[in-house]
């Protein structure tokens, strides 16, 4: 590979796709639903970081085994897909009931003035600020770690696996950064900007892509800062909470990108931890020694 593609491909890939998507998302909402534009604009970006992953990874033996696999696609189809829609539809009947009963209204307290892209970067702003929050407390807080430690058990990161999520924590996620923003009535066209946002960095973010964001790492959570997130240590993996914006994390202290050494290993210091789906839906109802 040539030395020049592999200094460019680093710095400009991030950016790039992104960008890219944004005008494709753009151009084809002229002639199809917002929603299938947002899907084509994600599958885009998806494939390339798939050809990012294997052409040029961070670190070739992250690449993921056939047992990962089958795990994510069971923990992608039967939780960010299924559980994803029917938590949409419940929050959706929820403010259609609310609404046919009451004279209930807090609509008013969001700038639907406001374009489409600003009450998207807004949306982006307010809602990391609640999911930060929120992971925080999944690490902090015993019960809730137990949970989480789901998302933290793969020894490897790829983009595939960034959807390994304890249905629990799926459902308090979805209460906390979209539920809100449901029950205030967000245009969808301001959803679509957002969810292609963030589908393509949280791809990016959890993706074994060689990439280095330059000033971006104090904007975007983005790769290089969530590997540490990962870290088997927890001293260094309790820092990078954002999900999208790592803005939240630079104003209350808990970013950590160190320039000396490179991340270690990654996973939990937890022994004999299942690693197949049904295994970890039991798993947080279970007690597994330390291995510290």
């Amino acid at each position: 590979m040539p030395r020049a593609f592999r200094v460019c491909v680093p710095t400009l890939a991030y950016p790039l796709v992104m960008c890219i998507a944004f005008l494709l998302f753009t151009w084809l909402q002229g002639f199809m639903p917002g929603t299938a534009a947002a899907y084509i604009a994600i599958i885009w970006g998806l494939l390339c970081i798939t050809v990012h992953e294997w052409l040029m990874p961070y670190r070739q033996y992250w690449h993921p085994t056939r047992f990962d696999l089958i795990n994510d696609v069971a923990y992608m189809v039967l939780g960010q897909v299924l559980l994803e829609q029917l938590l949409l539809f419940i929050s959706f009947l929820f403010v259609a009931t609310l609404a046919s009963t009451t004279k209930w209204q807090i609509s008013g307290i969001w700038p639907h003035d406001w374009s489409v892209w600003l009450q998207a970067i807004l949306l982006l702003a307010v809602g990391d600020f609640f999911r930060y929050w929120l992971h925080r407390w999944f690490h902090q807080v015993p019960w809730m770690w137990a949970f989480h430690q789901v998302h933290h058990s793969p020894k490897r990161l790829y983009w595939v696996n960034v959807g390994r999520f304890h249905p629990i924590e799926q459902a308090l996620q979805f209460v906390v950064d979209a539920l809100p923003f449901v029950l205030i009535g967000v245009q969808k066209e301001v959803i679509y900007v957002y969810f292609v946002f963030y589908a393509i960095n949280g791809f990016y973010q959890h993706s074994n892509c060689d990439v280095r964001l330059g000033p971006l790492n104090w904007i975007v959570a983005g790769p290089e800062l969530h590997r540490w997130h990962h870290s088997l240590d927890l001293q260094e993996a309790n820092h990078n909470y954002g999900n999208n914006l790592i803005v939240w994390d630079v104003l209350f202290g808990t970013r950590f990108l160190p320039k000396d050494h490179q991340v270690g290993n990654l996973g939990i210091p937890v022994a004999n931890y299942p690693m197949s789906y049904i295994g970890q839906l039991i798993a947080p109802f279970r007690r597994y020694p330390t291995t510290d």
